[in-house]
C-alpha cells in the first residue's frame, strides 16, 4: 500500500516560506499541485528602540532547518519517500537587509526592517530605549524606521525634475527598501564598517542570506539573489536588470558585497548538511527557486497574463498587476516592480504594485485595543448579524494615508455614528474599510494600465472570512476569485523550483499547469449603490486629513514652553503679579 501511494505521487517539490513572523517549509506534489505536509515555527521581532524593527538572521536560519527537518519526518510518518523531493523554492520576506561576516557566517547585526508600505510608518511596538547599538547577530527587518533621516539627506541630493533613483529603480525614495538600511548600518555600526574595510561583509536580503548558509555558508556558498528580491533594493537597474553603478555611488555602497543577481529558476546551489544544528534531511537537493513574497504569489496565482491581478490579504493589503514584458510607470502613487523571470534565457515580466497599510491590523486593533472581539475570527460572526453597517464608516488611517493620497497628517476615525450604532456595525465597518482601500489601489491601477481588471484574484489568511470576500466583490464590484488551495506564496516558489533547468518537474506551459478549484464571488449589489457606498467611503477620507499639523502636536510635550502665546502668557502674567505685589507693598 505504502510502495503504491510512493508510485502514485511522482516527483515533489519543496518551499521555504521565510516571513515576518513565521517560517515554513511545505511540499507539495509537483503533478498536481497538491499540498502533502508542512511544519511552522514562529519567530520573534525585536524593538530595541522607538521605530526600530529587528530580527535575529540567526534565528531565522535555525527555524528553516526546523521546518525541513520536521517536515520530511511528517513525510515519513505519511510512508512519503523524501527522496522524491528534488528541488527546493526559496520565498520571502522583502528589503529586509543582513549583513554577514563571508569568514565565520556569523551576522554582523541583527536583520533591519522595511514598513508595511512605502511612506508613512505602520504602527510598531514601543518598548523602552536600550543602548545606542543592539548586540550584533541581528538584521534590520521591513518594518524599521531608523532610517527617516538618511532618507531627508538623500533626498535633498536629486533634483527635483530628475528623479533618477525612481526611474531606474521604479521605487521612491523610502525608508522602505534594503539601500537606506544598509547606509545605516555602514554609518552607525563599526563592526560593518571593519568587515566591508577588510573584505569580510556580504550583504543580502533573507533570500540570500538563506542561500548562502543554505549551499555551505562559510563553507563555499553561494552569494546570490533573484531579479524580484534585487529590485527591491533601490540599487537595481530594473531596464538592464544589473546593479546599478550610479545608484550605488549615489547610496555610497561598495558593490563588492553585492550578491550575483540570478533569473527566479534555476540552480543557485546545492543543500549541505548543517552539522552545528543536525540537520541534513534533504542534503543534495538543489535550490533552484527563488522570489519575494508578493512576486511568488503572483506565479502561484497564475498571473502569466498581462493585466492579471491578485491581492495578498494579511496584515496589509498587496495588489499586483501583470504589466508584461514593459515598465509601466505609475502616475497614480503605485510602484513599478519586478515580477519574476522564470529562467535564465527567459524574459522579464514586470508589475504594478500598490500597498494597504492597514487590513488585517485593523481586525488586531479591534481585538487588543478596543477589545470588541477576543478571537480574530469573531469578526465575521459580529459582521453577519447586521449585515450592513448602518452608515458607519472607519477610516483605519492610524499613521497617515498611504496610496493612493500619501498624506501623513491623516489619522484614524469612525464617522457616520447614530444612537443605534453598536459594535456590530463597527465590525462591519472595519471589514469594509479594508474592502475600499483595495478599491482604490485597484483604480489607480487601472488609471495606470488603460484596462480595467475583469477579477481580482485574493489570497492570505483574511480570505477565509466570506463577508469579506463578498463585500469585495460588492464594492469592486466585479467578481473575487479565490483558490481552494491558499498556499500561493510558497506555491509560486514551488513552481519555480521545480520548473527549472536541470530540473525539470514542473510545467509551467498554460496546457501543462493543473487546473485549480476556485471559489467565486459574485457582486450582490447594484452598481449605483456600490458607486455610492464608494463615494461616502472617500468623504469620510476626506474627514480623517488635516489632523496632525505639527510634529509636537503629537509628541506629548509636557513643556508649557511647547507652544509660545501661552508661554508669553504665563510669562508676563508672573511678571504683573510681581509687579503688583510690589507696587502694593505686600512683602
Amino acid at each position: 500500500m505504502a510502495a503504491a501511494k510512493k508510485a502514485v505521487l511522482g516527483p515533489l517539490v519543496g518551499a521555504v516560506d521565510q516571513g515576518t513572523s513565521s517560517t515554513r517549509f511545505l511540499v507539495f506534489n509537483s503533478k498536481t499541485a497538491e499540498l502533502l505536509s508542512h511544519h511552522q515555527v514562529e519567530i520573534k521581532q525585536e524593538f530595541p528602540r522607538e521605530g526600530w524593527v529587528e530580527q535575529d538572521p540567526k534565528e531565522i536560519l535555525q527555524s528553516v532547518y526546523e521546518c525541513i527537518e520536521k517536515t520530511c519526518e511528517k513525510l515519513g510518518q505519511l510512508n512519503i519517500d523524501i527522496s522524491n523531493i528534488k528541488a527546493i523554492g526559496v520565498s520571502n520576506q522583502r528589503e529586509t537587509t543582513v549583513v554577514w561576516d563571508k569568514l565565520t557566517g556569523e551576522p554582523l547585526y541583527n536583520a533591519v526592517a522595511a514598513p508595511v508600505s512605502p511612506g508613512p510608518s505602520d504602527p510598531v511596538a514601543v518598548v523602552p530605549s536600550g543602548s545606542s547599538v543592539p548586540a550584533a547577530g541581528t538584521s534590520s527587518v521591513w518594518l524599521d524606521l531608523r532610517t527617516q533621516s538618511t532618507v531627508e539627506n538623500l533626498s535633498k541630493r536629486i533634483p527635483g525634475n530628475n528623479n533618477f533613483v525612481k526611474s531606474k529603480t521604479g521605487l521612491p525614495l523610502s525608508t522602505y527598501f534594503s539601500a537606506v538600511k544598509l547606509r545605516w548600518l555602514l554609518d552607525n555600526v563599526r563592526k560593518v564598517q571593519r568587515a566591508v574595510e577588510e573584505d569580510r561583509a556580504l550583504f543580502g536580503t533573507i533570500d540570500s542570506w538563506l542561500i548562502w548558509s543554505l549551499t555551505g555558508g562559510a563553507n563555499g556558498g553561494v552569494h546570490c539573489t533573484d531579479v524580484t528580491n534585487a529590485s527591491r533594493t533601490m540599487l537595481f537597474n530594473i531596464h538592464s536588470l544589473e546593479w546599478d553603478k550610479e545608484l550605488c555611488e549615489f547610496f555610497e555602497i561598495p558593490m563588492k558585497i553585492l550578491p550575483n543577481v540570478r533569473s527566479s529558476s534555476e540552480i543557485y546551489g546545492l543543500m549541505k548538511i548543517s552539522h552545528s544544528l543536525k540537520a541534513g534531511a534533504l542534503e543534495g537537493v538543489p535550490i533552484s527557486g527563488c522570489l519575494g513574497d508578493q512576486s511568488a504569489a503572483l506565479v502561484g496565482q497564475m498571473c502569466f497574463q498581462d493585466g492579471q491581478a491578485k491581492n495578498t490579504y494579511g496584515t496589509g493589503c498587496f495588489l499586483l498587476c501583470n504589466t508584461g514584458r514593459k515598465c509601466v510607470f505609475s502616475e497614480h502613487g503605485l510602484l513599478t516592480t519586478v515580477a519574476y523571470k522564470l529562467g535564465r534565457d527567459k524574459p522579464v515580466y514586470y508589475a504594478l504594485e500598490g500597498s494597504v497599510a492597514i487590513a488585517g491590523a485593523v481586525i488586531r486593533w479591534l481585538r487588543d485595543n478596543l477589545g470588541i472581539i477576543q478571537t480574530s475570527e469573531e469578526i465575521e460572526k459580529l459582521a453577519k448579524e447586521v449585515g450592513t453597517s448602518y452608515g458607519c464608516y472607519f477610516v483605519p488611517a492610524f499613521s497617515g494615508l498611504y496610496a493612493p493620497y500619501w498624506e501623513p497628517s491623516a489619522r484614524g476615525i469612525i464617522c457616520g455614528l447614530t444612537q443605534f450604532t453598536n459594535k456590530c456595525h463597527i465590525a462591519f465597518a472595519a471589514l469594509e474599510a479594508v474592502c475600499f482601500q483595495t478599491r482604490e489601489i485597484l483604480d489607480a491601477m487601472n488609471r495606470d494600465c488603460g484596462i480595467p481588471l475583469s477579477h481580482l484574484q485574493v489570497d492570505g489568511g483574511m480570505t477565509n472570512n466570506k463577508i469579506l470576500m463578498q463585500l469585495q466583490a460588492d464594492i469592486l464590484y466585479i467578481p473575487v476569485v479565490k483558490p481552494s488551495m491558499p498556499e500561493t506564496t510558497a506555491l509560486g516558489a514551488a513552481m519555480a523550483a521545480g520548473a527549472a533547468e536541470g530540473v525539470g518537474v514542473w510545467s509551467l506551459e498554460p496546457e501543462d499547469l493543473s487546473a485549480v478549484t476556485m471559489e467565486r464571488f459574485e457582486p450582490q449589489i447594484n452598481a449605483e449603490e456600490s458607486e455610492i457606498r464608494y463615494s461616502t467611503w472617500k468623504k469620510a477620507v476626506m474627514k480623517s486629513v488635516g489632523w496632525v499639523t505639527t510634529q509636537s502636536s503629537e509628541s506629548g510635550d509636557p513643556s508649557i514652553f511647547c507652544s509660545l502665546p501661552l508661554g508669553f502668557f504665563i510669562v508676563s502674567s508672573m511678571v504683573m503679579l510681581i509687579g503688583a505685589r510690589y507696587i502694593s507693598g505686600i512683602p
